[in-house]
């Protein structure tokens, strides 16, 4: 694997520092806030599904009694395919940017959200490409059939 592709910095990490950048974008563009009621009833479920998909994917980690550690993937000791994993590969990544996407609203600027894809487009290269090296390494054919019938985000 290039040194260059290696997980080097937490997803967590990445997560707050294009939160920032989402707050920092309104001084580049004006906000157009939306309606009260609509914006709160999207935070509050992005919230609600942020949290949910979440801990649904530690629990399923815990389970199989593997690492959660994003960082060191070579770690993980089984293939975690049941529970939330039969719906995406990534519940963990894909809770995060519902939590990015809430945040971007309660921003009241939709030009916040500009920044999703960058978050998304940091985490398939950065992170999971390398964490799904070590799985391809680890489980091999086991993990190809599951990477080709499960989806990396939705």
């Amino acid at each position: 694997m290039k040194l260059a592709l290696k997980a080097r910095i937490p997803p967590v990490a990445v997560t707050l520092v294009v939160a920032v950048l989402m707050w920092a974008m309104p001084v580049l563009i004006p906000a157009f806030p939306l309606p009260d009621r609509l914006r709160w009833a999207c935070i509050f479920l992005l919230a609600i599904a942020a949290a949910a998909v979440g801990l649904a994917g530690v629990a399923a980690f815990r389970k199989a009694r593997t690492t959660v550690n994003p960082l060191a993937p070579e770690k993980c000791s089984q293939l975690v395919d049941s529970g939330i994993f039969r719906l995406t590969r990534n519940p963990m990544y894909l809770a995060l940017l519902f939590a990015l996407l809430g945040w971007g609203l309660f921003l009241e600027n939709p030009s916040s959200l500009f920044m999703i894809p960058v978050f998304v487009l940091y985490m398939n290269r950065y992170q999971i490409r390398p964490e799904e090296e070590a799985l391809e390494a680890a489980f091999g054919d086991d993990f190809h059939r599951y990477r080709s019938s499960v989806r990396k985000w939705l």
